[in-house]
């Protein structure tokens, strides 16, 4: 698989994977909470206002599917760094502020999406 078909597959995975939170988490925040044993956010304004952030960052993976080389940038940013980060963070708050640790589940998967990313962008072509 090229390098430029493993970052178009990386990028439909993110995509789906973000939007899929994002509506959750705006659409049914209340639900959300509940599932993973969390009070409902006070106010609820900020769970609403991040379930819109990861669908834009859902939907900006949709020139990356098409033409991963002109979107690489997108890729680093929202793929190693972004959820890198949000995978630390919620080992870190987990750690130190005790929250649940269903949240781990998002540390995991964030971690995953993050690594699987970072190998598609550092991937060289055979041809290469």
């Amino acid at each position: 698989m090229t390098s430029d078909r493993l970052l178009s597959v990386v990028a439909g995975i993110s995509l789906v994977y973000d939007l899929s939170a994002g509506i959750v988490l705006l659409a049914a925040t209340d639900t959300l909470a509940t599932w993973f044993g969390a009070s409902t956010p006070n106010p609820i304004l900020i769970a609403k206002l991040n379930g819109l952030f990861l669908i834009a960052v859902g939907l900006g993976y949709l020139p990356a599917i098409r033409n991963p080389h002109a979107n690489r940038t997108y890729l680093w940013i929202f793929g190693p760094l972004l959820k890198g980060a949000g995978a630390v963070t919620f080992v870190i708050d987990h750690l130190t502020n005790g929250s649940p640790a269903s949240f781990l589940l998002f540390a995991v998967s964030d971690g995953l999406l993050a690594a699987l990313t970072l190998v598609a962008l550092l991937k060289k072509d055979a041809r290469s």
